[in-house]
């Protein structure tokens, strides 16, 4: 879907803030870059919309370089969305989410059910909603429009630039719950940036560690938990290994407590492991180390199959909520 080769950015000042940047993106993929401030992390997501334009190197969306794209087309099919929500405080919501359908000239009509329909999607009554100004929101409601305003014209990307680090605690991590359901049920492909690990745990398929420019490490949250590339991927998770990641003791965690978070089975699948919804993560994590995933039977009927993803987003979850 996104594919980054050899891609270097450098500013006048001969500062490298990319240095060959070779990385792909998967459609639907949730990919989170992180890493310390000023690592590049912004800057690799700011040239998939060529906000900024890489010094060399070339990138490529569907298989097209993105610099023979048009440049508002280009960016008309890529969501943005910020820290700072950029709301325009004189429109209304409808009018702020209508933006870009309207540029894309799409009728009164499709873009009035488009409205109701994304904010149905974030739990906002569009009879209580879209008539109101921004100032008239909550902080987390304001980033929820930010949110569906990026996805009004029905884009393929979504880039997200550490959108919920100015949210209090609570608010942030009802937001994180929110993008991680929509995610299921939209099946975007998102390009998120946070400096925060616990949010990129909780979120992403996969993490893209970057460290002065270069990219230290892409993968899974539990390869990376497991198998850290070095030293400041291992410093820089800290201790959050799949055993260590709670401070809670998981033999006191059942899979019944994750079953709202279980993947749908596959009836073309055969799982090798199947166990109880009685069963504790520590027997579980033990089984993943020889399956990549176990189907969970409930009173003899198979609901759900689990993951070490699943687990690890799960204990990032519970800790971040302490």
């Amino acid at each position: 879907m996104i594919r980054f080769e050899k891609v270097t950015k450098e500013y006048k000042d001969g500062i490298k803030a990319v240095h060959s940047l070779d990385v792909e993106i998967k459609k639907g993929e949730f990919f989170v870059f992180i890493g310390p401030s000023g690592c590049g992390k912004t800057t690799t997501m700011k040239m998939i919309n060529r906000l900024i334009d890489s010094t060399e190197g070339s990138i490529y969306i569907q298989g097209k370089n993105i610099h023979e794209y048009d440049i508002h087309e280009l960016r008309w099919n890529i969501g943005y969305v910020l820290q700072q929500i950029a709301l325009f405080p004189h429109m209304t919501i409808e009018e702020n989410i209508s933006i870009v359908p309207e540029l894309r000239k799409w009728n009164k009509e499709k873009v009035s059910r488009r409205v109701d329909e994304l904010l149905e999607m974030v739990g906002m009554d569009p009879k209580t909603f879209k008539k109101r100004k921004p100032n008239e929101l909550s902080g987390g409601q304001q980033q929820r429009i930010g949110v569906i305003r990026a996805l009004a014209a029905d884009p393929d990307i979504i880039l997200m630039d550490e959108p919920f680090s100015a949210l209090d605690p609570i608010s942030r991590e009802k937001l994180q719950m929110d993008i991680a359901d929509l995610q299921k049920r939209i099946q975007k492909t998102i390009v998120f940036v946070t400096h925060d690990m616990q949010e990129a745990l909780a979120l992403g398929d996969r993490i893209g560690i970057m460290r002065d420019g270069i990219l230290v490490q892409a993968d899974t949250p539990e390869n990376l938990l497991k198998n850290p590339a070095d030293d400041f991927v291992k410093e820089f998770i800290g201790n959050r290994s799949i055993h260590t990641l709670s401070a809670f003791n998981n033999e006191d965690i059942l899979v019944k407590d994750l079953e709202s978070k279980l993947n749908p089975i596959d009836p073309a699948s055969g799982y090798s492991s199947v166990v109880s919804a009685e069963t504790s993560l520590d027997e579980v994590i033990r089984q993943l180390a020889e399956s990549d995933a176990i189907a969970v039977e409930k009173d003899g009927i198979a609901i759900g199959v689990l993951t070490s993803q699943t687990i690890v987003k799960h204990l990032a979850e519970m800790r971040a909520a302490r």
